[in-house]
């Protein structure tokens, strides 16, 4: 079995690679954004048909939340034309497409977690492009799986956690906001989890209707300053952590005041077991 993986050297692809020993069966080919621009439909082409892929697990994307502000154009080439271009290369090649999105598809005015159903709403351009993004792959190629995520971390690449530990080592305080809501994801899950669902496919005739939008994170909800202190408490690291609204921390892109994910739906359909964060969250870097 062939799983083609984009955006390889990105924190999700690394996770990936990190996994991918541990499955033996599978034969992955990973590809970065160098050996596989999703931007350029003829270079997506032609890497479909070398490896002639049953599965692609699609997690480039372009991810500079506040960047994407002044960035439209790159954000809406990778984001949107990528995501295109990807579901039309599985369509030519009946490959079954895992396309990763994002919690910023939604407006975060919610104040229960956001199932698969509930209306997006995006309030940036990253959020909005991902949501296009989600419409081309959904208007191209019926064999799809779209996964919202949120808040993922990991060892690999830049990320909430890495960037608290090296401030750590750089200060004695630091300052969090505590009013932004949302679950944090270890990559490392998500990727076992991506597996899973490509094991489950293999394992039993997949039906038209579980093909769709999933919802995966890990389990629970809490603040960044929350995040922030159970990261410094693992980590067995002395630090004064001050809680500050978002008004005191402010950014080019808004961000969901409230993005928990409803993962009822991706447990019942792939038997997926999901840890709580603050269990999948271990000592910097042993992230397994």
């Amino acid at each position: 079995m062939v799983v083609l993986v984009t955006g390889a050297n990105g924190q999700l692809g690394q996770a990936l690679q990190f996994i991918s020993e541990k499955h033996k069966d599978i034969d992955f080919v990973f590809c970065s954004s160098s050996e596989l621009d999703i931007a350029d439909n003829v270079m997506c082409e032609s890497v479909f048909e070398k490896y002639k892929p049953q599965f692609c697990i699609n997690t480039a994307a372009y991810t500079a939340v506040d960047k994407a502000e002044s960035e439209t154009e790159k954000a809406h080439a990778v984001n949107v034309i990528g995501a295109k271009n990807i579901a039309e290369a599985c369509k030519k090649a009946n490959t079954t497409l895992l396309h990763i999105s994002t919690d910023f598809v939604f407006d975060g005015e919610q104040s229960k977690p956001y199932s698969e159903n509930d209306l997006p709403n995006p309030t940036g351009v990253y959020g909005q492009t991902k949501l296009d993004g989600e419409t081309e792959i959904m208007n191209t190629w019926e064999k799809y799986f779209i996964i919202r995520t949120s808040w993922v971390y990991s060892q690999f690449g830049n990320n909430f956690m890495k960037t608290m530990l090296r401030l750590a080592a750089e200060r004695d305080t630091l300052s969090v906001v505590n009013d932004q809501i949302g679950t944090p994801t270890n990559a490392v899950d998500l990727a076992e989890a991506l597996v899973g669902m490509i094991y489950f496919c293999e394992g039993q005739p997949i039906g038209t209707n579980r093909y769709g939008i999933y919802n995966f994170s890990n389990e629970g909800q809490c603040s960044w300053y929350d995040f922030a202190q159970k990261i410094f408490e693992v980590n067995k690291i002395a630090i004064t952590v001050n809680p500050i609204p978002t008004s005191g921390f402010p950014t080019p892109a808004r961000r969901p005041k409230y993005s928990v994910l409803d993962k009822t739906k991706i447990k019942r359909t792939f038997e997926i077991d999901i840890k709580k964060w603050e269990e999948a969250l271990q000592p910097f870097p042993s992230v397994v």
